[in-house]
């Protein structure tokens, strides 16, 4: 196994690394700016990215962040659901067992957000992952769900989070009265290449790396060209480096064992 060979306590590229131990790169530091936004005005934030750009990780590390005494966190990544299981999805996050009728579950949301933040002072935050693959009619809802006090107040957060075809859905004129809401909006665009040996060196030093300089700067701007920032394919290819020069033994991963393991992985 590669991790005893390179005198590592656990793979580093691996996804189920704490997110309080995430790598900040400037793409996710503005993100998360842009939450703190939208945590303090509350509303519709949308947020888009290419599969792998690290969307879901930063959405971890924002509900991680918030303080729950003050914040429900309700995430759901079960986009492609009836309008009615939308709504049991929604009402069951918030606490309690759905009505059978839409109507009843319509008013069982906006009693439940009404007395969450007007009478508890906890401010209900959905986060709505997958978001391209909500249907019409859930779109429609979603505008009337949460529209409080004739839309004039907003007692909840609602993170639209997908790949850039929600966006598109958005800009359909069935859609414009829910886009008019989006009160902020943040597309991502992945590890920068002056990012990629920081973000490596960060990795191998948390799995207790005896020597951070593996990589050689060839092989890191590969990286980089291979993977287009997306941080998914830069630990996938990770991986598979440091494996493939486990089976060849080395422990100086160069551009040709880069240009190897993405043969690895190429399906």
């Amino acid at each position: 196994m590669f991790t005893q060979y390179f005198g590592l306590k656990f793979n580093p590229f691996s996804k189920e690394l704490n997110e309080g131990d995430a790598f900040i790169t400037k793409d996710s530091k503005e993100l998360l700016s842009r939450l703190e936004y939208i945590k303090r005005n509350r509303g519709f934030f949308l947020l888009t990215a290419d599969p792998g750009f690290g969307k879901t990780t930063v959405l971890r590390k924002f509900a991680a962040s918030l303080n729950p005494g003050l914040f429900k966190v309700c995430y759901s990544a079960l986009a492609s659901l009836t309008v009615m299981d939308f709504y049991r999805s929604l009402v069951f996050r918030m606490g309690e067992n759905p009505a059978y009728q839409k109507i009843k579950m319509f008013e069982q949301l906006q009693r439940l957000i009404s007395d969450s933040y007007y009478e508890r002072r906890i401010t209900p935050v959905f986060i709505l992952d997958e978001a391209q693959s909500l249907s019409g009619g859930v779109l429609e809802d979603l505008r009337m769900i949460f529209n409080f006090k004739m839309d004039s107040e907003n007692p909840f957060i609602v993170i639209l989070a997908g790949n850039s075809n929600i966006r598109r859905k958005l800009q359909l004129t069935a859609n414009q009265a829910l886009r008019q809401r989006v009160i902020g909006n943040y597309h991502m665009t992945g590890l920068l290449r002056e990012e990629i040996g920081g973000y490596i060196d960060s990795r191998l030093a948390l799995a207790g790396a005896p020597n951070s300089r593996i990589f050689t700067e060839a092989a890191l701007e590969s990286l980089f060209v291979s993977s287009g920032g997306a941080m998914r394919m830069v630990n996938s290819l990770a991986t598979a480096s440091l494996a493939c020069a486990c089976s060849q033994g080395t422990d100086v991963i160069d551009e040709d064992i880069i240009f190897h393991a993405g043969r690895d992985i190429e399906i």
